[in-house]
């Protein structure tokens, strides 16, 4: 009887545990459509810079060298 109590007792546990990992999982996902979304934006702001300032192209590797030095 007392090992039935236990057992109930870790299953429950580990369901509130398989509840709290799938709602991370939903904000996980969240986030990663929301930085594709960013990513599809950024190459459209570059090649809508690089078509009006044909510069831009040259000089962006070392931009982004910059910034992440």
């Amino acid at each position: 009887m007392k090992d039935i109590i236990i057992l109930q007792e870790r299953i429950t546990l580990l369901e509130q545990e398989v509840k709290t990992l799938a709602e991370k999982i939903v904000k996980l996902e969240d986030f990663l459509k929301e930085t594709e979304d960013l990513q599809l934006e950024i190459k459209g702001l570059k090649v809508f810079i690089g078509r009006v300032y044909p510069d831009f192209k040259t000089q962006l590797p070392d931009i982004v060298k910059k910034i992440k030095d």
